[in-house]
């Protein structure tokens, strides 16, 4: 399986405030974020992260031992390492990641799709494109078959 997410901020307790997140401190944001991570991804599959992993650095490696998967890592303003831009097939589906949201990207008119983070459920999508933060999902990731639904309608 193949998953989508991105701006865990592990580690960072103004993300509480920022985003509105149902918290009551780090910590808990923490666990139960991989908790739900783990929830839905087993050990073999395949995690890309849209940026803003992780604000403590230092603790990078802490919280990626946590979490079930393969992961790859798309570059927010909050990461040093990473893809800035990453163009993937999943499925015969071409498909965009980047940690900001594009008016028009790679084959966008041609059916491609544009997976982002970043603004935390605050920007309507255009076209076929679609938010894969944990903000948007109740904390999960998303599956590829989730997104595929939600842009295709189907």
């Amino acid at each position: 399986m193949i998953y989508f997410t991105g701006d865990e901020h592990f580690g960072h307790k103004n993300a509480i405030k920022y985003c509105n997140r149902p918290f009551s401190d780090v910590d808990e944001m923490d666990r139960e974020i991989i908790k739900r991570h783990n929830e839905v991804v087993g050990d073999d599959d395949t995690v890309y992260h849209l940026g803003d992993f992780t604000i403590n650095k230092k603790k990078r490696d802490k919280y990626l031992s946590q979490l079930n998967g393969k992961h790859i890592f798309i570059k927010g303003n909050h990461d040093k390492e990473g893809y800035d831009i990453l163009e993937i097939k999943v499925d015969g589906q071409d498909i965009v990641l980047c940690h900001y949201a594009m008016r028009v990207w790679n084959k966008s008119h041609y059916g491609s799709w544009e997976l982002f983070g970043h603004s935390h459920g605050t920007l309507e999508p255009i076209g076929k494109q679609l938010d894969v933060g944990v903000d948007t999902n109740n904390f999960y990731p998303y599956s590829f078959e989730d997104i595929k639904r939600k842009i295709e309608g189907t």
